[in-house]
């Protein structure tokens, strides 16, 4: 265990000042993320929508995600990273102010699109921003700390945001404000006249190679196809799965708080590890494959039986799965990429994700106001097997072709 911990924070050694605090950053503005997870149950038990409508407008969540994504690389080129993450960090505060005045659904799924697509602005410019204050030799590991941060922060936000609507709703909507504010209050502080370790201009010989589209590449667009459907399993996290645990289980906003901030801590605490030996001892296809059983095991064992500890260990499996899949579908995307096409290939990468969080909402809930929960996990699971195989088959023509 001391070994562990020594390597684990040997890690991040050398990592610059400027990397610490964007993962700083990015800690207390994901604490304060404690909306998302509750939004379904919110819209069920306190505004009295339909199991169908609810589904309907957190899939505004995942539309407003792939127009931020897309919108926050074009804003970046145009006017910098800095003034693209102070805009977001600053944007979102008065909309999280805003939310709990919307009751009607189109003003809320207004309102929820808008507040995804501000807050998911950030992703492309925080990126870059990585990249600008990091050393060549320690950009991967600067994202492997943001990413660290991103988890920690994603532990504490359900856990405070349960206490906080067990209160109040309106407390969860203001929580977000605050750690919204701060967090742009310690970058701006920081940041506003940091200078980067990027050089303005490389004169050193460019590397000639041909451009190709990622929307061309065939084997790649049905890569991104299964990743969507990964994700439209996977981001049932954030959608059904918080209210199974409120319908089925009757679980308390305190409770349900517990369970997603119980999913940050293993990811936070075992992820480097995990990633570690599976670069090691095993490929990224078979991380991915195994990722995807992992996702569909973590559904289907809520139908073995029922009792408090089945979700702690379902939600370990699907932790697991995380942790396998989404790192190495990261790494085949720089493999398939080149030089010229790296940014095309890794912007189809991140849509894929935002892809799934605009259907899992509305097919989870749909399938489980219908037909019930536990048809809902069994297809997930069934699904996931598929996908699985699907990508065992796929991998080997991947790998094929980017050979030659």
């Amino acid at each position: 265990m001391t070994t562990y911990i020594k390597n684990y924070f040997k890690v991040y050694q050398g990592l610059s000042t400027p990397a610490w605090m964007l993962a700083l950053v990015m800690l207390v503005n994901r604490s304060g993320a404690m909306v998302v997870p509750f939004l379904g149950v919110y819209m069920v038990k306190h505004l009295g929508f339909s199991l169908e409508n609810a589904g309907i407008l957190l899939s505004c969540f995942g539309i407003g995600s792939v127009v931020g994504s897309s919108l926050g690389g074009w804003l970046t080129d145009k006017f910098g990273h800095f003034k693209v993450q102070l805009f977001s960090l600053s944007g979102i505060v008065p909309l999280f102010l805003l939310l709990p005045r919307l009751t009607t659904m189109p003003s809320l799924g207004a309102g929820i699109l808008a507040l995804s697509m501000v807050s998911d602005i950030l992703r492309p410019a925080n990126s870059v921003s990585l990249a600008y204050y990091s050393k060549p030799e320690n950009v991967v590991r600067s994202f492997t700390l943001n990413r660290m941060a991103l988890n920690l922060g994603f532990s504490i936000g359900p856990a405070l945001g349960g206490f906080l609507a067990a209160i109040s709703y309106d407390f969860l909507f203001y929580g977000n404000a605050v750690a919204a504010t701060l967090a742009a209050i310690i970058f701006f502080v920081y940041f506003r006249n940091k200078k980067g370790n990027v050089k303005e201009k490389e004169d050193a010989e460019e590397i000639v190679v041909p451009y190709q589209s990622p929307y061309k590449d065939v084997p790649f667009l049905v890569f991104t196809l299964l990743s969507i459907l990964y994700a439209i399993c996977f981001f049932q996290l954030l959608s059904s799965l918080p209210l199974y645990y409120r319908q089925v289980y009757h679980l308390s906003e305190k409770s349900i708080g517990v369970i997603l901030a119980y999913s940050g801590v293993v990811v936070f605490s075992l992820e480097m590890l995990i990633v570690h030996f599976a670069e090691r001892r095993s490929t990224a296809a078979n991380a991915i494959i195994a990722g995807a059983l992992f996702c569909g095991l973590a559904f289907a064992s809520l139908l073995i039986t029922q009792g408090l500890w089945l979700l702690y260990v379902s939600m370990f499996f699907l932790c697991v799965s995380e942790m396998l899949a989404m790192p190495f579908m990261a790494t085949v995307t720089l493999q398939r990429s080149n030089i010229k096409n790296r940014g095309a290939y890794m912007g189809l990468n991140s849509l894929s994700l935002s892809a799934g969080l605009i259907f899992a909402p509305y097919l989870g809930t749909q399938i489980a106001a219908k037909h019930g929960f536990n048809v809902l996990w069994a297809g997930t699971g069934v699904l996931m097997l598929l996908t699985g195989i699907g990508f065992y088959v796929l991998m080997k023509r991947m790998r094929l072709k980017g050979e030659n």
